[in-house]
């Protein structure tokens, strides 16, 4: 009879953005706010 044991650990660590990549993700979720809002008033038109 053979016992087999693996042990994995995973660790996260929160990672630290600078302040460029703020702006880009701010103004990207802004643009993606907009265009849904554009394709949800497409729709009530049809």
């Amino acid at each position: 009879m053979t016992l087999n044991i693996f042990f994995l650990t995973i660790s996260i660590n929160k990672r630290k953005i600078s302040l460029n990549e703020a702006v880009h993700q701010e103004m990207v979720e802004k643009l993606y706010e907009k265009n849904k809002d554009r394709q949800a008033s497409m729709y009530r038109v049809m």
